[in-house]
């Protein structure tokens, strides 16, 4: 038999490093396609409006080129995703800043850039909800009745007795922002058809929702119509999950209408602005510890920011409740977590996903209580560490260490 190969400790060298270090290596935008047009996307102008009438400058050459319209869709004009809610193209209503309105392409770049300078999307502006807190309020409706895409309850315990038993009680409400995932390349995608057979090639994560989504809206019942091939990636980081999908479906509808090849490829200001980003969060925590520093009960209210459609947050939010109480033994817990519908551009996946944000509101807390207790933030982590045989907020037993103890 010959030696098994040493792994550990020695330094492989990465797959495609030499490519990419050398500039070898073909990113979306580099690719040479024969007779490639590009596209663009037409945005919405606004938070929110009720579209009124799109007008293109009649002063404008628009010859040789295409513009695709909700009318122009095969199907539904909805992107399959965990709920069906978000449309390909807005038809009637826009909900958020930046929303595709209408896709344009020709054989020149800088001229379908321009070409979009020469459309005006008259609206009726509409109320707008931006904030977590109004948008709970519900004043102002974006989906449903109470703009709550998905609600999660943990429940272990007797919270309210647990508080009774407190030596130092705290309640205190923890913020998170957006996040840019700031990959190095952005987002891009090329369309192909070959007769009712459809290639995409694309900068992502998941080619199976890029698939499963073109299969959808295209109406296609086999899969083999549909091949999608992952280009050289230059970052994804969750921001190239679920996105993708939608930026396939246009870059789909554009190559087919034109007859030709399509490549969209965002520019730097544009998918800063309209693509996904990790979830803005607050975290409302009321958290007690008994004499001895152990916690006694933790009530957590959790709401992330989805924006204007659902994309992954019920799964962003499954992860943040979760995690909401760390790694932490607390035998009274209560977490409740919703994710809420605003007018702002759908955030999705990131790294964590979830997790960061409820880590930070635990992690702070768990500072304030050492704080207030006069103990170092170390031994109070310490002491309250789940150790093997504990269960966690979920009821999980724990065969092995969490590491902390």
């Amino acid at each position: 038999m010959t030696e098994p190969t040493r792994l550990i400790g020695t330094r492989p060298p990465q797959a495609r490093a030499r490519e990419k270090v050398t500039g070898q290596a073909l990113y979306v935008d580099d690719l040479a396609i024969p007779s490639l047009w590009h596209g663009a996307t037409l945005r919405s102008p606004v938070a929110r409006g009720r579209i009124v009438e799109i007008e293109r400058d009649p002063g404008f050459d628009w010859e040789g080129l295409v513009l695709v319209e909700p009318r122009d869709l095969p199907g539904r004009n909805v992107l399959p995703m965990i709920r069906d809610d978000q449309p390909i193209l807005a038809e009637r209503e826009f909900r958020h800043p930046f929303e595709p309105i209408l896709l344009i392409a020709g054989p020149d770049r800088d001229r379908v850039m321009a070409a979009r300078r020469h459309i005006q999307v008259r609206y009726e502006a509409r109320p707008i909800a931006v904030e977590i807190g109004e948008a709970l309020e519900a004043q102002v409706k974006v989906h449903g009745d109470d703009n709550v895409f998905d609600e999660i309850l943990i429940e272990k315990g007797e919270p309210e007795r647990g508080f009774e038993s407190a030596g130092v009680l705290i309640e205190r409400t923890f913020w998170t922002g957006p996040q840019e995932q700031l990959y190095i390349e952005p987002q891009g995608m090329i369309a192909s058809w070959e007769g009712d057979r459809l290639t995409l090639r694309g900068s992502l994560q998941c080619p199976y929702y890029v698939h499963e989504a073109v299969m959808a809206v295209f109406g296609f019942e086999d899969p083999d119509q549909v091949r999608v091939i992952q280009a050289e990636t230059g970052g994804g980081f969750g921001g190239k999950e679920e996105y993708p999908s939608l930026l396939a479906v246009h870059a789909a509808l554009l190559a087919k209408k034109a007859g030709h090849p399509v490549k969209m490829v965002y520019d730097r200001a544009e998918d800063m602005q309209a693509t996904t980003k990790r979830h803005p969060s607050e975290t409302t925590i009321k958290a007690a510890i008994d004499v001895d520093g152990r916690l006694t009960a933790l009530d957590i209210d959790l709401r992330l920011d989805g924006g204007a459609y659902c994309t992954l947050s019920p799964v962003v939010l499954s992860r943040a409740v979760l995690h909401a109480t760390s790694a932490y033994r607390c035998d009274n817990v209560r977490v409740r977590g919703r994710a809420v519908a605003t007018n702002t551009p759908p955030n999705g996946a990131f790294r964590g996903f979830g997790a960061p944000q409820a880590l930070f509101a635990m992690e702070s807390m768990m500072d304030l209580l050492a704080r207030a207790a006069g103990l170092d933030p170390l031994e109070l982590r310490r002491r309250n560490a789940l150790r093997p045989g504990d269960e966690t907020s979920t009821g999980d037993r724990l065969a092995t260490s969490s590491a902390l103890a």
